[in-house]
């Protein structure tokens, strides 16, 4: 048996549903096209914020590189102000030039902003492995030796073990800083830098000296 038994009951079925149904169905067209130019304008402002934060961050490095110390507060300002990839980078440069202009502190700070809360998650081993090389700088090994603790990334293991084994001498353990560069070198995929081979030969002549037994 048809649902419909007429052109007219099909036409008047229509008419019925479009009463009940018409509104909503506008309503959905209408917020569709909403949604649709909303969206791209969010782009467009998005893209357009983003291209404003480059040409910002490029000229605020380039008075960092020219006018150094001067250029300090400019650049912290710069960074508060943005708190995405810019700013993290921003923070990475700074404390390279507060670490050349022997303001340690300073350096610490930025280092521990990206160490711990930046946008992009590969920013934090290398902040936190230059953080502990500041704090051993700044004679303050045993917090260094935490924030390295941190660090798990695979491919950063050999930079920590060095960077442990520098901590650890500082601290007047020099058996245990041997252990951890001679680790670096093991786990190092280039092979171990000509610095980090020094440090270890250094530390292996002075235990032979202690070793051997003074003739009489």
């Amino acid at each position: 048996m048809d649902v419909y038994n007429s052109e007219e009951q099909q036409v008047e079925a229509i008419k019925s549903w479009w009463k009940e149904n018409g509104k909503s169905i506008i309503a959905g067209v209408v917020i569709g096209f909403i949604g649709l130019f909303g969206w791209r304008y969010y782009n467009d402002y998005t893209r357009h914020q983003s291209e404003m934060s480059a040409a910002e961050y490029q000229q605020t490095m380039q008075n960092l590189s020219t006018q150094h110390e001067k250029a300090f507060d400019a650049v912290e300002q710069f960074i508060s102000s943005h708190k995405n990839t810019y700013g993290d980078l921003a923070s990475l440069q700074l404390a390279d030039e507060a670490v050349k202009a022997n303001k340690l502190e300073l350096a610490a700070t930025q280092l521990r902003q990206v160490a711990e809360h930046a946008n992009d998650d590969s920013f934090k081993p290398v902040a936190s492995i230059r953080l502990a090389r500041v704090l051993i700088a700044n004679k303050k090994p045993a917090d260094a030796l935490k924030v390295l603790d941190t660090v798990a990334a695979e491919p950063y293991k050999a930079a920590v073990a060095e960077t442990k084994g520098d901590a650890l001498l500082a601290l007047s353990q020099p058996d245990k800083a041997r252990e951890a560069y001679a680790t670096a070198i093991k786990i190092s995929k280039n092979g171990a830098n000509p610095v980090l081979q020094m440090k270890l030969d250094d530390l292996s002549a002075d235990s032979a000296k202690i070793d051997t037994p003074v003739a009489k």
